[in-house]
């Protein structure tokens, strides 16, 4: 059995837990509403606003100008995420992260030690609300397709279970929006063709499905069936490190594009260095608002792990290798590839001691952030698609 388990308005709980005065509040974390500013989180007192994610900070405060507005601490939570990883390796060896806060975990083997999966899924709920007052939603179900999906279903402070012989019983009622890569566009799409669950989808022929959508009709169809054969794949065992974001709303401006991919490239700078790898190849992966998707790619001179040259290739592919009119942006994703645990780096002819200066910045910040805490030091990027400045 897998389970998903995702940490409610992860950033902005983090901020509440460490000022009691703000619970309670609408709390907003992003930038600034008056630097363009980009909102990454909002609890759950904002949102019934209409504050999401992704949204442009002034747009935000004209929705809820009693809000409090709050700047991210990438670093700090990243410090946390450690913690709650910590946690979930309690249980399972098999932990495969998709972000600060959220991971699969393969539990099949862990059922005789710590029970079945549901308890496993209610033990660690409980101990990161002990030990680190935050609060986890948890699924569990056969795959991480429907884990995830469970996971999200009753949100905040979920535990929903998805038995094996009752996955379709549990699918077919809901929207076809539930659906991976089905967004705002592909909605109305669907709307047209009289398909509004999970379960019209599933009783569509397949060939009509392929026709109108190529390979993503295929694997939508796949996914209303409950089908998902992807092994949970723990980070040291990878052949890639990817971080990723969907959007709450299709994201049309650029800026904000840009502004979250930098918070994309600082957590794939700092899990490569956390397990002694570099990355000779740099992806970008969007799906766009027809859930169509391209991935776009640029190899390296050499490996590495800097952060700063991962943002110059990272923003490369997105300002200047995406289609010039393309529609709104579903999801965002930066990764690197050809990882190298050698530890061997070339020496360049020219900036040389640039990228040792980089390097060394680097491995400072994370040194500290892990003794310290983001107190202590922390980078300079805000949201507003900056590069990502360590001193």
């Amino acid at each position: 059995m897998i389970i998903h388990a995702d940490l409610d308005a992860y950033y902005a709980s983090v901020e509440e837990r460490d000022r009691p005065e703000l619970v309670g509040k609408p709390v907003i974390v992003g930038g600034s509403p008056e630097k363009r500013g980009v909102v990454c989180a909002a609890n759950y007192v904002a949102r019934k606003y209409g504050v999401h994610s992704a949204m442009p900070a002034v747009t935000a405060r004209r929705l809820c100008p009693q809000g409090i507005y709050l700047p991210p601490r990438i670093d700090y939570y990243a410090e946390v995420s450690r913690q709650i990883r910590d946690i979930f390796e309690r249980f399972t060896p098999l932990v495969e992260p998709l972000s600060l806060d959220e991971a699969f975990l393969d539990v099949t083997g862990s059922e005789g030690l710590f029970g079945p999966a549901v308890e496993i899924g209610r033990k660690i709920k409980q101990a990161i609300r002990t030990e680190l007052r935050l609060v986890a939603s948890v699924g569990v179900a056969p795959n991480k397709f429907l884990a995830k999906i469970a996971s999200d279903l009753k949100k905040p402070d979920a535990l929903v279970v998805v038995e094996p012989d009752k996955v379709q019983e549990f699918l077919d009622p809901l929207p076809v929006e539930r659906l991976w890569g089905v967004g705002k566009q592909s909605s109305k799409v669907f709307e047209k063709l009289g398909i509004r669950t999970i379960a019209q989808l599933r009783q569509c022929p397949l060939d009509m499905l392929r026709a109108r959508f190529g390979s993503s009709g295929e694997h939508l169809w796949n996914l209303a069936h409950g089908r998902d054969d992807r092994p949970v794949v723990p980070e040291r065992e990878a052949k890639s490190i990817s971080n990723e974001t969907t959007f709450e709303r299709d994201v049309a401006d650029m800026d904000v594009l840009r502004a979250w991919l930098v918070d994309l490239v600082d957590q794939v700078g700092y899990r490569l260095r956390r397990h002694g790898l570099r990355g000779h190849t740099v992806h970008l992966k969007v799906r766009f608002a027809d859930f169509s998707k391209i991935t776009r790619s640029q190899t390296l001179p050499e490996p590495t792990d800097i952060t700063d040259e991962l943002w110059r290739a990272a923003d490369e592919l997105l300002c200047h290798r995406l289609p010039a009119r393309h529609l709104p942006v579903r999801l965002l994703g930066m990764g690197v590839s050809g990882l190298d645990d050698t530890g061997q780096v070339q020496g360049l002819l020219f900036g040389g001691e640039e990228r040792q200066r980089q390097s060394q910045v680097d491995a400072v910040v994370d040194q500290l952030k892990e003794k310290f805490g983001d107190r202590a030091l922390r980078r300079g990027s805000s949201f507003r698609g900056e590069s990502p400045r360590t001193l």
